[in-house]
């Protein structure tokens, strides 16, 4: 099957994959093999002890890696604030129009005005000031949690009030502050879920409407005897969910079929006193049936109602409705339908009850619901509709009175990520996208604002890396972050007009971290199964590994097709660096299956969960075995949490082949007993035999590799019983495998016990060697 992939191949390219793997054996690198990593009992140990050293060092070498700006009332400055190493804290004041950066005081005469006024030792490196508001002269800060005013002129400090700005709940910091002195500026823009909109009295405060013995009824607001709008709802179908319309003439409700979602539970093994504690709650699966709505038009005026030209609306709930501005006869409404293979604008008149589908997509596979995007421009009678429906996630401006297509905004080989803002004024959108850049990861964030009509886009950021920005309250000036995994955090300042770079305000600091001898992690590009499409992925080095001997890999998993999980970001230290310690080579990948590709390669997850990208995955490793011998594909491990430990279990499972371990945390490992929203969404509705077909359930029998299982026994998320009757399965199919539950904890991967349990499995699976009796102190 070919995918279309995004633009870019990048200067880390690999070599061309490998052909598809045997399904007999396990594929050994091809040429003379490196010897093995064999480590000793006593070299394991002094890795444990190592490992546990970085865990609580190498975590605080690394400083300055994000900025919040503090923009002033005129919104033509800004304050910061730096974290340095010990804890150590410095403030900056910023004038974008003078190209100017300069220290926001002097510290220690700062630290010693605010000792004397409030008779506390303050240090000046480790001056932790919580707010700070900027004067003509002076400043007033925040510190200990009381309020001064501090002259700069001969740093004498006096206590005061809270100054206005910070009088109200919101103190928040005002960076991203779209809406600033602008009404016709819109944003950040809202995906398309919107919570339903109950009125009781009408917009002229005329009329009340309610419910009564599962009936509608209206009377006056100013009292009287309540007109009965209808007469056959009862308790099985009650009428309810009223709405009214602007001009107060028309209700909106339902004839609503209640259905109460079927429990599932858990017992709290280590509640207090001598029994358990049942915990139960409601809970949709997939095929559970949902409560259904039937859309009427109710006119107090005319006491009548009116069923509306539609079919029920089973999925989703009573959905908010919005009325057209300059015709009150109209209101649209959105659906997904149950299954996921149709999206729905549906205008409705208000009068009459007819309705028409003024858009109406549908598709083979599936359209993932969370992430359509709808926003309505009531003055132009216009929408802005974000879909996947030429393949690739892009932007259109829609006539909402015609249904019409007037423009596709964006369009490409590459895919919109968000919408942050759009400007009705200047007819603009301003958005992020990732895969326009020839020669780039395809996952890298970039920033971008177009016309509506799809002209003249403007590029806010240039490097090669992923951006995040932080605009002024006006929208003049913008805070460019970006890094990569292999390339500390950059801060610059640029100016919004032409994305003109004004001055770089800070770079991480990462010294202390390089004295550790600890590398980054790699990036590494390899051809999925189709021999055409990238697959990228990033792999982690012990930090000293010999590249003259083979190392076994473990895979960190998690391929949910909700998003993509390789990090794109610098971060300093985690846990696949510190699992690699241990003498691993760990690696992530998104394989095809998860998103933010081409619809395409998206919809390799259609009804074939199980799928988890394992053909690319596979291809992946082969590959970078290929051009690093020191990585050793006869001994693989895979560990994952939730949707990732529904697919390390299902590595051992269906490819068998290449995986030899896997430690599966609180899985989904089958996709009738978890939720019914997530699992509907990519295996589909009606609940068929490949939901049965895929089932780490159905298939445990098939187990060859070494499985450990972890669960906590209050997990809220996916109920226990997937991973107990998992291991029910392999009781009675005869497999040996590890069992590990956690009382009272929830969704997880076990915690810091479960992570210890995890390294020791990985440790005696693919090392041969035992790990430490904790028991005796070994460690």
């Amino acid at each position: 099957m070919a995918v279309a992939a995004a633009m870019g191949t990048g200067p880390l390219m690999a070599q061309e994959a490998p052909s598809p793997m045997h399904t007999t054996q396990k594929e050994k690198v091809s040429g003379a093999l490196l010897p093995a990593y064999q480590p000793s009992r006593t070299e394991m140990l002094e890795r444990y002890r190592k490992a546990a050293i970085m865990d609580s060092t190498v975590r605080q070498t690394v400083f300055k890696t994000s900025l919040q700006p503090r923009w002033l009332d005129d919104g033509e400055c800004f304050w910061y604030r730096n974290v340095l190493r010990d804890s150590a804290f410095e403030y900056w004041i910023v004038d974008p129009a003078k190209g100017e950066k300069k220290p926001a005081f002097d510290q220690g005469r700062m630290a010693a005005a605010l000792s004397k006024a409030s008779g506390k030792p303050a240090t000046a490196a480790r001056l932790h000031l919580t707010n700070m508001v900027v004067g003509k002269g002076d400043l007033v800060v925040q510190w200990g949690g009381e309020w001064y005013k501090v002259s700069l002129k001969d740093y004498t400090a006096t206590t005061t009030d809270v100054p206005a700005k910070f009088a109200a709940t919101d103190v928040g910091p005002r960076g991203n502050n779209w809406n600033a002195g602008n009404p016709d500026e819109v944003g950040p823009v809202r995906r398309r879920a919107r919570a339903f909109r109950s009125d009781s009295v009408s917009a002229d405060k005329q009329w009340v409407a309610f419910v009564q013995d599962y009936n509608v009824f209206v009377r006056p607001a100013a009292g009287g005897t309540p007109v009965q709008l209808t007469n056959d709802g009862t308790k099985e179908k009650p009428y309810g969910q009223l709405s009214w319309s602007p001009d107060s003439k028309t209700v909106v409700g339902y004839r609503i079929k209640p259905v109460q979602d079927k429990q599932v539970h858990y017992v709290l093994t280590s509640a207090s006193g001598t029994r358990g504690e049942l915990k139960s709650r409601g809970y949709a699966q997939p095929g559970d049936e949902n409560t259904s709505y039937e859309m009427f038009l109710f006119h107090p005026a005319q006491k009548k109602a009116t069923k509306v030209g539609i079919d029920v609306i089973d999925y989703g709930g009573a959905p908010f409705i919005n009325w057209r501005k300059d015709d009150g006869r109209y209101f649209t409404f959105e659906r997904a339908d149950r299954g996921h293979q149709r999206f729905r604008i549906t205008e409705v008149n208000a009068e009459n009850g007819t309705a028409k589908e003024l858009v109406d997509e549908k598709t083979a596979t599936f359209i993932f619901e969370q992430r359509i995007l709808t926003h309505y421009l009531p003055e132009s009678n216009e929408i802005i509709w974000v879909t996947e429906k030429d393949g690739w996630r892009h932007i259109y401006l829609v006539d909402e009175r015609t249904g019409e297509e007037k423009v596709q905004v964006t369009k490409g080989p590459w895919v919109v990520r968000e919408v942050d803002s759009i400007d009705t004024k200047k007819r603009e959108i301003w958005f992020q996208a990732s895969g326009m850049n020839e020669g780039e990861d395809p996952y890298f964030i970039h920033y971008y604002r177009i016309g509506f009509d799809g002209k003249n886009l403007v590029k806010l950021t240039a490097p090669n890396a992923n951006h995040r920005l932080l605009f002024s309250p006006n929208r003049k000036y913008y805070i460019d972050q970006y890094s990569r995994v292999d390339m500390p955090t950059v801060m610059e300042l640029h100016r919004t007009s032409d994305g003109k770079k004004m001055m770089q305000l800070e770079q991480a600091d990462v010294s202390a971290y390089a004295a550790t001898g600890l590398k980054y992690p790699e990036v590494f590009v390899a051809k999925g199964r189709d021999g055409t499409t990238d697959i990228w992925g990033v792999m982690f080095r012990p930090s000293n590994f010999d590249p003259a001997k083979r190392y076994p890999i473990i895979e960190q998993i998690y391929a949910g097709p909700q998003g993509s999980f390789v990090p794109k970001t610098f971060s300093a230290y985690g846990e696949p660096q510190s699992l690699a310690e241990l003498g691993f080579i760990v690696v992530q990948i998104d394989g095809m299956g998860t998103y933010n590709r081409s619809k395409a390669f998206h919809d390799v997850a259609w009804k074939n969960l199980a799928d988890a990208g394992f053909p690319d995955r596979i291809l992946w490793m082969k590959a970078l075995a290929q051009k690093y011998p020191y990585a050793d594909t006869s001994r693989v491990g895979i560990y994952g949490t939730s949707a990732g430990g529904q697919n390390s279990a299902g590595a051992l499972l269906f490819h068998p082949e290449f995986y030899d371990a896997a430690v599966s945390a609180c899985g989904c490992h089958d996709n009738r007993v978890d939720k019914q929203w997530w699992n509907e969404q990519w295996m589909g509705y009606p609940v068929g035999k490949h939901y049965d077909e895929q089932s780490n359930i159905t298939n445990a029998h098939k187990l060859q590799g070494a499985l450990m299982l972890v669960v906590g026994e209050a997990d809220e998320n996916v109920p226990p019983e997937s991973t107990y009757r998992v291991a029910d399965a392999l009781i009675k199919a005869g497999k040996d495998f590890e069992f590990l539950a956690i009382p009272g904890m929830g969704h997880s991967d076990g915690g810091a016990y479960g992570r210890k349990k995890k390294r020791d499995f990985f440790v005696k699976q693919l090392h041969g060697v035992e790990p430490p009796k904790r028991n005796i102190s070994e460690l």
